[in-house]
């Protein structure tokens, strides 16, 4: 349409010839003010291109599976889920690192990790699961947990673990982590002081008279004076709640009017 709106100006001559020049300018200087002024939308837009599923903008990252994650198995149940997105990837410094668990001369060692091998071969299995097993390895650097750090620093990418001084070094190094052992206390059911419930004591506590017993979720609740019942069911109150990075703890007292269940 542009073209033929000018084509009589532009067969005129030299009129034409400059007029020509001059609406070339003008679109060109138009096109580019745009671009500058656009530029951000135009590069999301094209990275929105590259990663189809990324249709609001953001970008899911990679997550980088520690040793002692894959060992605990809880990992598998997690990503069957659909909970975690993106890719896994399993560095061949930490297969490698399963592999010399699991021939350990140490039968309970040697256990763990080939639960670890068979935990990853399962993930594998999943259609919903990416597992990308990584080649990358840092020769310099010698223990695990720096080389874990140093990839993440490198994909820019999440850890997965539930090793607690991993999970510091991580921190102190800008890296995020994924904490299973947080996950687990985040989804584990509220209890409120005041509130009743039943349990069996099944071993003593560490202070005199205390009791323990266990919810079915691995809780451990301190029963005051629980030794006077031990593996028996009694109703108990809670009388207070003590959380740290370990996990939960419930302290509680035998209910007065109602004790055996």
């Amino acid at each position: 349409l542009i073209n033929f709106s000018f084509s009589g100006i532009l067969r005129t001559g030299t009129i034409g010839k400059y007029v020509g020049i001059l609406v070339n300018i003008i679109f060109a200087y138009l096109g580019f003010s745009l671009f500058v002024y656009k530029e951000k939308d135009i590069v999301k837009f094209l990275k929105q291109e590259e990663n189809p599923h990324n249709i609001f903008g953001t970008v899911i990252s990679n997550k980088i599976l520690d040793t002692s994650v894959i060992i605990d198995g809880r990992i598998a149940d997690v990503a069957k889920s659909g909970f975690l997105e993106g890719t896994l990837i399993v560095p061949e410094f930490v297969l490698e690192e399963l592999r010399h668990i699991a021939d350990s001369s140490e039968t309970l060692k040697r256990n763990r990790g080939r639960r670890g091998l068979d935990i990853l071969k399962q993930m594998q299995k999943e259609p919903h699961v990416n597992i990308q097993i990584l080649t990358q390895d840092f020769d310099d650097v010698q223990e695990v947990d720096s080389k874990l750090v140093k990839l993440a620093q490198i994909m820019d990418a999440k850890i997965i673990t539930n090793d607690f001084n991993l999970n510091k070094v991580a921190e102190l190094h800008g890296v995020k982590v994924l904490n299973i052992n947080e996950l687990a206390n985040a989804v584990k059911p509220i209890v409120l002081p005041g509130e009743e419930m039943h349990v069996k004591v099944i071993k003593e506590g560490k202070e005199d008279g205390q009791g323990v017993a266990y919810l079915d979720d691995g809780t451990m609740i301190v029963v005051d004076d629980g030794i006077n019942f031990m593996n028996q069911k009694v109703s108990v109150m809670v009388t207070s709640i003590l959380q740290t990075a370990a996990g939960r703890m419930i302290f509680a007292k035998p209910n007065a009017k109602k004790q055996i269940v």
